[in-house]
Formats: C-alpha cells, sequence, structure tokens
C-alpha cells in the first residue's frame, strides 16, 4: 500500500509540474512586459493563447500578443479559422466581464421597451456617431431595459451636452430626442456629478471606447453592434 501511495504521489507530481512551469512563464513574461512596455501599460493578466507559442496579454483596453519572452508583440484579432469566430473578442469579453449587480444604476439613464425583460447597460458618448447608430438599432428592438451610463470622453463639447441631458426634466426623453434626431435638449442646470463618477467608473473598468455595451451576465460587446448580433448575444443570456 506504501508503494502505491509513492506511485500516486508522484503522478499528482508529474501532473502538477506543467501548471507550475505555465505559472513561471506567465509571471515572468508579464514582469518582462511590463518592464518593456512602461509604467503606463497596465498588464492584468497574461495567459496561454489558442495559438501554441502565443501568449494572451490583457492590458485592460485590449488583449495583444506575445511570444514568451516579450519580446515581439502583436496587435489584432486571432481568428479560428474552422469556425470563424473572433477569439480575441470572445476572451476579451470573458476576462473583462463586469458585475452588473454592482453598477450605480441611478447615475443612468433608464429606458424601457415593451415588458422590459432583456438588460443592457451601456456607456455612451452623446457626441460619438456610433453611439448615435446603436441608438438607431435599439430603437426598434422591443423587450428591453436599457440603462445607460453617460460617457462623455469625446472632449468639452460632449461634457456639456451630457449634462444638459442629465438635467433635463426628462432625461430618458430628452436622450432619445438628441441621439435620435438631434434635437437640443436645452440647458437646465442640476447636480452633475453623476457624470464625473461615470468617468471613473467606466475608466475603472478599462471603458475606452464608446459605445460599450455590457450583457446581463456581465459580458462586453464593443461598438455599434449590429441588431442580428445583439439579438443573438441576448438570446444566449436566458
Amino acid at each position: 500500500m506504501k508503494r502505491v501511495l509513492v506511485s500516486i504521489a508522484s503522478v499528482l507530481a508529474i501532473l502538477a509540474a506543467p501548471a507550475a512551469r505555465a505559472d513561471a512563464t506567465t509571471d515572468a513574461l508579464k514582469a518582462a512586459l511590463q518592464k518593456r512596455l512602461g509604467p503606463e501599460a497596465t498588464i492584468r493578466g497574461v495567459e496561454r493563447s489558442a495559438m501554441p507559442g502565443v501568449y494572451e496579454v490583457n492590458v485592460g483596453s485590449q488583449l495583444i500578443y506575445s511570444d514568451a519572452k516579450g519580446e515581439h508583440v502583436l496587435i489584432g484579432n486571432m481568428i479560428d479559422t474552422a469556425s470563424g469566430e473572433n477569439l480575441t473578442q470572445t476572451r476579451f469579453s470573458q476576462v473583462n466581464r463586469i458585475d452588473v449587480s454592482k453598477l450605480p444604476l441611478n447615475d443612468a439613464i433608464k429606458t424601457v421597451k415593451g415588458n422590459g425583460r432583456r438588460k443592457l447597460y451601456v456607456f455612451s458618448d452623446p457626441r460619438c456617431p456610433y453611439c448615435h447608430r446603436l441608438e438607431e438599432t435599439l430603437k426598434d428592438m422591443k423587450d428591453l431595459t436599457i440603462y445607460t451610463f453617460l460617457y462623455p470622453v469625446l472632449g468639452p463639447e460632449s461634457v456639456d451636452k451630457a449634462k444638459s441631458i442629465w438635467c433635463a426634466k426628462d432625461r430618458t426623453q430628452a436622450w432619445r430626442d438628441w441621439m435620435l434626431d438631434k434635437k437640443d435638449p436645452g440647458n437646465a442646470t442640476c447636480d452633475t456629478t453623476a457624470l464625473t463618477r461615470n468617468r471613473a467608473l467606466g475608466e475603472s473598468y478599462g471603458v475606452t471606447g464608446t459605445p460599450t455595451v455590457v450583457l446581463a451576465d456581465g459580458s462586453r460587446l464593443p461598438g455599434a453592434v449590429p441588431a442580428a448580433e445583439l439579438e443573438k448575444a441576448l438570446a444566449r443570456q436566458r
């Protein structure tokens, strides 16, 4: 029995060794890349990618790829040629999930369509053309609750417009009128510290572009997502 136990222990040690080496490799790569890319680059994690010898590097706002020593990096999308899946987008959504239960919904504009059973959370700039395109898509969708976090990152004019919308008597209507019909929301004033909190919130989650769509499971869809893709993503949330 003693020899059996020793054999089992040996097998477990052998099985554990690759994982240990993988950890050592990724830790060393993370340190090397941090040194080479400088303090302005926040490396959140390093993992082996689906491509042998290539490592996935999470820098918050995007995923990049590196060799094992950090001597060369690639920026772009990794595609599965068999399925056509964008592995970079899939992985980015997975590793940068947002806990939607912790989102401060009082700082968002709430829009309910139909029974509102499906949920979306959107970081949006009122002057972003892709955000306007997304709103055109959302207007025709049904049974949806949308929480829009005003995220004016395109300059002072965006900030001013976001403040006017936030301070409007009916924020939801003001947002819809501006995004769909370019109807000016007016110049009402109020407490706009919610916008400051939204900026800090988005930055904490690495939101660098608008619109950024967050699904109920916390996964992200960047940009003006086409209706078909958005419907497919929402169907997976059931």
